[in-house]
Parts: C-alpha cells; sequence; structure tokens
C-alpha cells in the first residue's frame, strides 16, 4: 500500500465517482474498484466480494462480507484506520482521498483477515474485567451495539492525549493549592521552615523560606555534594524530591507554601523531611499495546439533509433516507408482553403505556386498551403519537411502561407538551410496574425501526415524585435477568433504506443564522435572557432578523441566565432549535459561569450542542478545580443520551493527563459499575477506556486495592456473620473465639498486598495489617483496621487507619464530605481558614467502603465520660477541662481555643446549610489541638431522627453549653471569642450565599444517584431555604443570627438528647 498519498485535499471534488483501491493483505497486487461516492461501505463489500470471485483472490471471497472475518483499514497520519460501519457512505470517509490519474477521487484501503484472539490479548482482557468489576466481552456480542461501538470510539481521545502526555510530569504530579496561606498561617511567612533531604546515605538539614521552589531546595543540596564535572542544570534534570514515605512529589517550580504536604506541616509546626529521588527510579508508566486501530473519525455521524433528500433522486440512487423528509406520524405497534412467572400480587387489569420522553419531559404518551393481567397478553394494535418522524429530536427515548388499570377496555390518548413533568406523567393513571426505554435515534444517528422485544425493569414502590429525578427511569438499558424478567414486543415502521439523522441542513456548514421571519424564538417576551427592564419596546421598528442579532450581541451579557431561557425553548420544534443552535454558536466557554455550565449538563438539557457548550466550559478548569466536582461530573453521565458524549471524552482525557483526577475516577465509575445496574455498561465501557492509557504502574496500583478491597469484604462479611450470630443466640460471652480474635485470624488469612495506596487517598501508602484490629459496636459491625506505614528515611509515622464499611451506601458520606471541601475553599478564597477536616470517604462498591481514621481524636460523648461518666453530659465545664489538660501551657491552649472558635463556627454554617441531622456527641469529634468536627452524614437536608415518634432535634445547629463555656459564654455574659464566633459564622454564612447557585447545582446533580435523602424536589427545597436565596444581604444576616439565638437558648435539650443517647446506647 502507498503510504506516500497526499494526507488531504483542500477541494474534495463530489464526483458522481470515486475509485477506491483495495489491497488484500499479502496478496500479489492491488485491485482498483470505482463506485459511486454514495454508495455504502456494504456495497463497497459486495463489489469486493465479486471481484475476488472473479479473479479467484480467495478460498472463500463471500467471507468479505463479515466484518467480523475481515476489516478494511486506510493508513492516515502514521495510524492505521478500520472503517467500522457498514452504513457509512464512501464519500464520507475521514481517509486520504487524492486524485489518481484518471482524475477521480482514490483512496487506498487495505483488506486484513481478522486473526484469532491471542492469549495475550485474552489475559490482559481478564485482568482489565477484575478491575472493572464487569466482563465486557460477554456483553459486546453485537459489532454494532452501542456498546461495541463506543468500546472503539474512545480509542481516538484516549491516543490522542497519550500523544501528548509528559510521563514525568504525569508520574510526578504535584499535589497544590492556588488559595493564599490563611490568616493564622501568614507569621510563617518570614521564619525558617525545617527541612531534612535525603538521597542515598547522605543527609542534609537546612532552613528554607516558604517562598523557594523545589529547584532552590535542590541547588542547596547539589552545593553540599562532591564537585563534578557536571553543572546543576545538567544533574537536576535527573533528579527530584518526593515526600518521604507518601506517594507525593514537590515538582515543578511552585513556591513551598503552594504544595499541600508543605501546608500540612506548617499548620502543624512538623518537619519537611524530602527524599532527592532519580528520575529513572520512577514507576513505568508506559501503555501497553493497543488491540484495536483507530476507526474513522466520522463514523457514526450522518450527512446533510440536502445529500440524503429524497428529491429528484432515482431508486438505485438512494442509500439512506433523511430523517427530516418522514411525514408521517410516529407510531408504534404494540403486540403484547409476556413474564414466565407471574408475580404474587398482581392487580387484575394492565394498560401499556407508550411515551416520547426528551431529557426528563414526557412529550407525547399514549395508552393501550385495559387488559387481564396473566402472563401472557396480546394487543396487536397501532399506538399512534400526535408528533411526526421528523421531528424526533437526538436523544429522544421511547418509554414504555405496564401500569395497573381500574377500567377494562378503556383506551386513552394523552398528548403532553413539553413543558410537563414526569410527576404529571402520574397523574389519572395506575400504579406503574414495569418499565424500558428505547434510544428512537440511536448512537449512529439511525432511526430505530422493525420489531423489538426488550426485557423490562420492575418499578420500584417508592414515593412517584421520586420519578422525576432519577436518572434510573431514563435509562435504555434493558434488564439482564433474561429468564425472569417481563418482556415486552413491538413494531416500529420499517423503511427499505436506513434512516439517518442529518447534521446540518446543507454539506456548506454556513455559520449565518438560519432563521428566517417564521422563527419561533420570543425574542420580547418570557424568553428572552436580559431582565425585564432592559426588554426591548414591542413597536421597535426593527426586522424580526435584526432583533435575532441584537438578541445575539445582547444574550451574553445575561449568561447567568441562559439555563431557565433554554427551558423556554420547545425542543420538539426544528426551527427554534436551529435558532438557539445559532445563538449558542456565537457564544465562546468563557461567557458562561462554571455554575451555569455545571446547571446545563443536569438532566433538564438533552440538547447535544448545549451540552457540548457545558463541556467547553469544563475545559477551562484546572485540575484542582475538576477533582473538586468529579463527583458530580461521573454521576451527570447518567443523563447522557448515550455512552460516547462529549462529556465522557472530557472526563477521559482529564483522567487520562492526571494521575490524582484518574484514581478516584476509577473508584467513582467502579462503584457505578457495582451498584447500578441501569448505568453498568455505560460507566464499564468508560472505565475501560480509562484504564487502557493509564500506565501500567496505575493498572498495577489498582489491582493491589481492589485485591484489598476483595479480602476486606470477605473478612468483613464473615465477621458480621459471626457477631450477629452470636448476638441472636445470646452466646457471644462464651464463644471460643471472640470478636477480635476471629477478626485477627481471617485477616493472617487473606492475602492482602504488601503495600497498596489507600483508595480514599492515593498519597498514602498503606504496609502491612498490624493488632490493633477490632470490631466495632454499630449495627453494621464495621471493621477497625491499622495498617504500617512503609518505611522511609524519615521518622517513623503513626499507622494508617482505616474503618472499613459493609452495608452502608457511603455516597452521601462522600457528597456531603466534598460539599464541605467545596465550602472551605470558598472560605479560603477569602482568607477564612475554619479548620475544617474533610477525612477521606470513599465508596469501593454497592454498599461497601472505606473511612479515613482521624489520628489523635475523640468522640464529645468520650470527653464528657471522661470528665463525669453518663451525668458529663450537663457538665458544662467538661469540655474545656479536657482542652486544658491536653494544652496545658498558655502558648498552645491560646492556639487550640482559637482552633476551636473557628472550626465551632465553621461547622456550625455547614451542618446548618446542609440540614445535617443526628447530631449527638458519638458523631461530633476533636482533636487534641482542638479542632473540632463532624462525622457520620447519615441524615442531610433537614431530614431529622427521631426517637418513639419524637423528633430528637429542636435546633438548627450544635451550639451547647458546653461549647460555649469554651468560650467564654456562660449565662450569657459578653465574651470576646463568643463575639468572634458570631462575626465568623456571618462572614462564613454570607459567602456561601454569594455561591448559593454553585451549591445547589452540586446538590441537584447528585439528584441523579438515587440517594433516599437527595431524591425529589422537596430536598432541594430546604438547601433554598437555609441559603435565604429570596433575600437579601442584611435579612440573611439577621436570620442567621436568630439561629445562633435559638442554639443559645434550647441548648440545654441537646444536652438531655445527649445524656439520653449515652444512657440508651442509641446510634
Amino acid at each position: 500500500m502507498n503510504k506516500n498519498v497526499p494526507q488531504s485535499w483542500p477541494n474534495l471534488s463530489l464526483t458522481p465517482t470515486r475509485m477506491v483501491g483495495i489491497q488484500l493483505l499479502d496478496s500479489q497486487e492491488p485491485v482498483q474498484i470505482k463506485l459511486p461516492a454514495q454508495c455504502s461501505v456494504h456495497q463497497l463489500r459486495v463489489r469486493l466480494c465479486m471481484v475476488a470471485q472473479e479473479n479467484n483472490r480467495l478460498s472463500e471471497p463471500f467471507a468479505l462480507l463479515d466484518p467480523e472475518r475481515y476489516s478494511l483499514l486506510y493508513h492516515k497520519e502514521e495510524e492505521w484506520y478500520e472503517i467500522y460501519d457498514d452504513y457509512q457512505v464512501l464519500k464520507t470517509l475521514d481517509a486520504p482521498w487524492f486524485q489518481g490519474a484518471d482524475g477521480l477521487q482514490t483512496v487506498c484501503v487495505t483488506v486484513l483477515a481478522q486473526k484469532t484472539t491471542s492469549k495475550e490479548r485474552i489475559h490482559f482482557q481478564g485482568i482489565l474485567n477484575e478491575l472493572i468489576g464487569y466482563d465486557l466481552d460477554s456483553s459486546d456480542t453485537n459489532r454494532l451495539s452501542e456498546l461495541g461501538y463506543t468500546r472503539r470510539k474512545f480509542a481516538t481521545p484516549r491516543r490522542e492525549e497519550l500523544k501528548k502526555r509528559d510521563p514525568i510530569a504525569y508520574a510526578t504530579e504535584p499535589w497544590i493549592t492556588s488559595t493564599v496561606l490563611p490568616n493564622d498561617q501568614q507569621g510563617y511567612l518570614q521564619p525558617k521552615l525545617s527541612v531534612t533531604l535525603y538521597y542515598n546515605s547522605s543527609v542534609l538539614s537546612i532552613k528554607a523560606d516558604v517562598t523557594h521552589t523545589p529547584s532552590d531546595l535542590l541547588k542547596i543540596f547539589w552545593e553540599s555534594l562532591p564537585k563534578e564535572d557536571l553543572s546543576f542544570e545538567g544533574w537536576s534534570v535527573n533528579y527530584m524530591l518526593k515526600v518521604c514515605g507518601r506517594e507525593e512529589f514537590l515538582s515543578e517550580d511552585f513556591q513551598l507554601s503552594d504544595y499541600l504536604w508543605v501546608r500540612h506541616c506548617l499548620e502543624n509546626m512538623l518537619e519537611l523531611h524530602l527524599s532527592v529521588v532519580a528520575v529513572s527510579s520512577l514507576p513505568d508508566n508506559t501503555v501497553g499495546r493497543e488491540y484495536w486501530p483507530l476507526v474513522d473519525s466520522l463514523t457514526g455521524l450522518s450527512s446533510s439533509h440536502k445529500e440524503l433528500s429524497l428529491k429528484e433522486k432515482k431508486v438505485e440512487d438512494i442509500v439512506m433516507i433523511s430523517l427530516w423528509d418522514c411525514e408521517r406520524k410516529f407510531r408504534v405497534k404494540l403486540l403484547g408482553f409476556d413474564i414466565p412467572e407471574l408475580p404474587s400480587k398482581v392487580p387484575p387489569l394492565v394498560q401499556v403505556e407508550a411515551t416520547i420522553i426528551y431529557g426528563r419531559k414526557t412529550v407525547s404518551s399514549v395508552c393501550s386498551t385495559s387488559k387481564e393481567f396473566t402472563d401472557e397478553v396480546l394487543w396487536n394494535t397501532w399506538l399512534e403519537f400526535d408528533i411526526l418522524i421528523r421531528d424526533i429530536p437526538h436523544g429522544a427515548k421511547l418509554g414504555l411502561t405496564i401500569n395497573a388499570s381500574t377500567v377494562e377496555g378503556m383506551s386513552t390518548k394523552d398528548t403532553k407538551s413539553n413543558s410537563s413533568k414526569a410527576s404529571d406523567y402520574q397523574k389519572g393513571k395506575g400504579q406503574v410496574l414495569y418499565f424500558v426505554n428505547l434510544q428512537l435515534i440511536d448512537h449512529r444517528s439511525l432511526l430505530s425501526q422493525g420489531p423489538h422485544t426488550l426485557h423490562m425493569w420492575t418499578f420500584p414502590e417508592w414515593d412517584e415524585e421520586a420519578f422525576t429525578f432519577e436518572a434510573e427511569k431514563l435509562s435504555t438499558a434493558t434488564n439482564p435477568d433474561v429468564a425472569k424478567a417481563m418482556a415486552i414486543t413491538f413494531m416500529l415502521d420499517r423503511y427499505s433504506f436506513p434512516v439517518v439523522l442529518p447534521h446540518a441542513k446543507s454539506s456548506s456548514g454556513s455559520g449565518t443564522s438560519p432563521i428566517s421571519d417564521s422563527s419561533t424564538l420570543d425574542l420580547t417576551g418570557e424568553s428572552r435572557l436580559s431582565s425585564p427592564s432592559n426588554e426591548a419596546s414591542p413597536t421597535t421598528p426593527f426586522t424580526r432578523t435584526d432583533c435575532l442579532r441584537r438578541f445575539k450581541e445582547e444574550s451574553v451579557h445575561y449568561a447567568s441566565n441562559l439555563p431557565h431561557f433554554l427551558r423556554t425553548i420547545d425542543w420538539m420544534m426544528p426551527t427554534a432549535v436551529q435558532d438557539v443552535h445559532w445563538l449558542l454558536s456565537h457564544w465562546g466557554p468563557e461567557d458562561i459561569e462554571l455554575s451555569v455550565a455545571l446547571e446545563l449538563l443536569s438532566v433538564d438539557f438533552a440538547d447535544l450542542k448545549v451540552r457540548r457548550l457545558a463541556v467547553q466550559r469544563l475545559e477551562i478548569l484546572s485540575n484542582d478545580e475538576v477533582l473538586k466536582y468529579l463527583l458530580q461530573l461521573v454521576q451527570t453521565l447518567k443523563v447522557e443520551p448515550y455512552h460516547d458524549s462529549c462529556l465522557a471524552r472530557f472526563l477521559l482525557k482529564r483522567a487520562l493527563r492526571s494521575k490524582r483526577i484518574g484514581h478516584f475516577f476509577f473508584w467513582y465509575l467502579r462503584s457505578e459499575v457495582a451498584g447500578c445496574p441501569f448505568f453498568r455498561q455505560r460507566m464499564a465501557v468508560i472505565l475501560e477506556a480509562y484504564l487502557l492509557g493509564c500506565g501500567e504502574a496505575m493498572l498495577t496500583e489498582f489491582q493491589r486495592q481492589v485485591q484489598v478491597v476483595n479480602c476486606l469484604h470477605d473478612v468483613a462479611l464473615t465477621v458480621k456473620y459471626y457477631v450477629l450470630y452470636a448476638e441472636h443466640t445470646s452466646t457471644l460471652s462464651c464463644m471460643c473465639v471472640s470478636a477480635p480474635q476471629k477478626l485477627q485470624e481471617l485477616l493472617e488469612e487473606c492475602n492482602l498486598p504488601s503495600d497498596f495506596q489507600v483508595p480514599f487517598d492515593p498519597r498514602v501508602r498503606a504496609g502491612s495489617i498490624i493488632v490493633k484490629c477490632k470490631v466495632m459496636a454499630s449495627k453494621k459491625k464495621p471493621l477497625w483496621l491499622e495498617f504500617s506505614c512503609v518505611q522511609s528515611e524519615a521518622p517513623a509515622s503513626p499507622p494508617v487507619g482505616i474503618i472499613f464499611k459493609h452495608g452502608d451506601d457511603l455516597r452521601q458520606d462522600m457528597l456531603i464530605i466534598q460539599t464541605l471541601m467545596v465550602m472551605d475553599s470558598i472560605w479560603k478564597e477569602i482568607g477564612l481558614d475554619l479548620n475544617l477536616v474533610p477525612y477521606g470517604c470513599i465508596s469501593t462498591g454497592h454498599n461497601i467502603g472505606m473511612i479515613e481514621i482521624v489520628r489523635n481524636a475523640i468522640t464529645i460523648a468520650s470527653v464528657q465520660r471522661s470528665q463525669g461518666g453518663v451525668a458529663g453530659a450537663f457538665k458544662n465545664n467538661a469540655l474545656y477541662d479536657w482542652l486544658q489538660r491536653k494544652c496545658p501551657f498558655q502558648e498552645k491552649h491560646f492556639q487550640s481555643m482559637e482552633k476551636f472558635v473557628n472550626s465551632c463556627a465553621g461547622y456550625c454554617v455547614a451542618t446548618y446549610v446542609l440540614g445535617i441531622g443526628d447530631r449527638h456527641n458519638d458523631n461530633i469529634m476533636i482533636t487534641e489541638q482542638g479542632n473540632l468536627f463532624h462525622i457520620d452524614f447519615g441524615h442531610i437536608l433537614g431530614n431529622t431522627k427521631s426517637f418513639l415518634g419524637v423528633n430528637r432535634e429542636r435546633v438548627p445547629f450544635v451550639l451547647t453549653p458546653d461549647f460555649l463555656y469554651v468560650m467564654g459564654r456562660v449565662k450569657g455574659r459578653p465574651s470576646l471569642y463568643f463575639q468572634r464566633f458570631r462575626d465568623t459564622c456571618i462572614n462564613a454564612y454570607l459567602s456561601l450565599r454569594a455561591q448559593s447557585r454553585l451549591l445547589v447545582t452540586l446538590f441537584s446533580l447528585m439528584l441523579l444517584t438515587g440517594i433516599p435523602e437527595l431524591s425529589m424536589s422537596q430536598d432541594m427545597l430546604y438547601l433554598r431555604t437555609a441559603l435565604q436565596q429570596d433575600q437579601g444581604e442584611e435579612e440573611a444576616r439577621n436570620h442567621f443570627l436568630q439561629q445562633i439565638a435559638l442554639c443559645e437558648q434550647k441548648g440545654w435539650t441537646v444536652q438531655a438528647n445527649w445524656w439520653f443517647h449515652m444512657m440508651a446506647g442509641i446510634k
């Protein structure tokens, strides 16, 4: 094959005929085939089969028709590309066309016989399947399915990112912060920072300024070495600084005070221990070989409407039909359903409802007649919608539900406007029993046709309002339990050719406005982006096109209202959609705020170009910012119409660019694969794409972490059943082996690796298990585990403490901790350090996960018990006396008071805004340095806990008399510390109000998780009320001062609850 053909032709002629040069690998001579440019790849295969048969080129020429046996490839820019989709039109191939001797556009294509899968490939895929928690190969049985298609398409963004990746920068990415040093650490700028550098047997202790860079430290160390001919510049490129005992580097030339570990050392007055490591000793992050060639970049994209239009075409020239030529109404022929075994409770009558869903809106619905519910029910009837096929938007779904019915033989036809909510969908209809969805326009832009049998999901017996927000109800996945699932069979209209959604009206891609005087955009009414005071007068003598252009110029200034404006658009009207697309094409990603971009990724916005604009805004973010919002972005993948999306590609690229992002990306996706069957394939295929590019070192680390999780999962199950059985049979005291002994035996028997990176913090490497392990007393019997630290040159660090939980969904805790980190960053931006402790917490599977043990900290209950037993709950000076004993020296005591006041203020504001409930003295802790913090966020957004029907919480947040006593606030007397506490609370609260839209958006995106206390619209109402969004700043200030006064007034009720908690042992 000639690799020196021109790479591109600027003026590609759309001549009726193109020549395709075909080369059978290992054959004697190429074959030249002339075909019309509008022919499909399948027609090329047919022609190739005929030529091979005529010339006896192959023993089985008809095998050329099977893409599984023979691939068609072309070579471009040193890469091989497979022509993957047999429906693709030849002229759309993104191949290196060149002009042949006869003047025809020509491309060279190689025919390659597929080989059997190698043992190496099978072994490697087995490793990936173990890491993913899902066998993709067994599910990927159809080459053109969305799963198989996406696996191949993701190779392109992966290779693009790998070509640009610097292996050293990737392996040594620093953990830094862009926020200024907090006010209480400003004093450390002048004194020197104690630094000890280690290299082989050499040790150098120095005093460094926090304004120094790692390069400065390396130069100081180099000057202490025996002088050689090599200059510092030549020596320093081969060495870098690594924090002793941690997977953390001081790379790049930031100031020392910008590195997170240096900040930790400053805050805790610790010495900084660094190793000088050779670059050559870094872990190998090379990527193993790719087993697949790239696929043609235009695969799955359609032609323009003008090229597909049937006008003035002969039948033999038709390859595809444009969706926009389909003038008939969309309809579904319902054949019936069957279920292998009827459930124990069934309604007497059922009906099938077919709906067209766009985003989370039901735009049209039609119901069948009601029939008796048996194991097989037949209808064989057409259900017609009041929507034309041509108006079906990209991403629309056909939703099918089986509903309980009350009236036999009744048929309804209920067409809804696109402003209908899913809650409206339930009104006047029976209970939903089963549901399933079908993508009307598939991942290749083809309209679904013909017969379908889909296995349905059982609808959960929850509050129907949850239907509005749960992403599961919008999934197009079918129930994998085929043997037991309800199966519904229906027929869609069939056409003689594939029906494709065009990407544009014409191939010119003109950027001019498509708007005419028939535009559907309301430029003077509620759809305007601007405020009412700026609305144009209805008598303004402008043409409609002039109004649109003026609207476009002004709209950028009101970008914060973009989501509201887009919600008013009728997305079922193509002209309105074209108008919006034209407007958005004149916006840059820098024109919209981050909170707006995140909101545009919510379930409310299904349009692909709207979502693409939002992702373009995300591309501006730094790695730190992406990591901050990664939890929500992974959840948002659930509302993307297809597996392959702009958001998926963005996250994949950023994870491949940053090991920090990649680590958490892995665990967030793996947790969803394990716990969310509705999106298991989507998350699995994205995770596979990441693992194929993360590098050998990362793969090895992930294998160790998964091994730890699997071992601890087995141990936790065994111990839980052991303890629960003993408790149930009242034999716990006479068991031969105690629970801690049983735990220790199991841990010694299981196959734990010698060391591993901790899933909730990849900077920490844990070693072997040590004896201090125990089974905790709470209901789920979590494991308290202690691991040794890995050996390093620095003085020994405390053990790595991990609580391993089985039976709890930790995603809610993860959300609260992540939100605390966002709040912390908001406060630090204004120089306010409230000493929050966002401890490590991560879900590692379905209802399993790990929590970090915070060192040198105990619960408030333990403090109170140590000061007077159960009666310590009413001893106001208990906490103060404990702090005095821990910090007896005046300076230390002063610092502990500062930490207590700041941290108490921070958590009072945070727990109030987030509505965190169940605040008893066993889930509020304090460190020996006076840092207060909260744990265990099982109740949020105002969902309080009750006992025997009585609400246990009567205050907005915890501010008890013993807390006030520490601040010097006794019996209402004035106190400087208390005044500072109030002022800090107000500053913190008002700064959160300024970012209220971001906080509300982050929580609204988590509605997709199905977390019980975050699944309905009422849950979001609490957050908006707590932030006083509808009030001015002065009203909000007074509102929070009132909350402080209320807590002070009713603090005794909290003490009473705490006493009762300690007496009764309520968890």
